[in-house]
């Protein structure tokens, strides 16, 4: 096995990006879990092995890798949306919509405008 570079993780993470846009996330995160071992403050990192988690349906590990990316960028937009659509998929209704609103606000895109349901009545 090659040694583990700072150029190696950067090969890697690129590596990544091209499985998870070929639809293989399971080869993403293997690439990844490597380069998040060694450098763990990397938040791009993190948020693409969470992208992938939620691409293989591993949706705990994504849930957790979001939660940590927005810890460290409360103000990610992106890593709200993801997470809400992370509760959605695991029948947390209340939780997406919270984060879908987080995400409208940071961002206005019209995709977290439209997930955010600001029309509908909350009670």
């Amino acid at each position: 096995m090659a040694e583990s570079t700072p150029e190696t993780h950067v090969i890697d993470f690129r590596a990544a990006e091209q499985l998870l846009a070929a639809r293989d996330p399971r080869g993403a995160v293997k690439l990844l879990d490597s380069v998040v071992a060694a450098h763990p403050e990397n938040t791009a990192a993190r948020l693409l092995r969470a992208r992938a988690f939620f691409a293989a349906a591993q949706l705990r590990a994504a849930e957790l890798e979001f939660q940590l990316v927005l810890e460290r960028e409360p103000d990610n937009a992106f890593a709200h949306f993801a997470l809400a659509r992370t509760y959605e998929r695991t029948a947390r209704p209340d939780q997406a919509v919270r984060h879908f609103r987080l995400a409208a606000a940071l961002d206005p895109k019209p995709e977290y405008v439209e997930a955010a349901r600001f029309d509908v009545d909350d009670a």
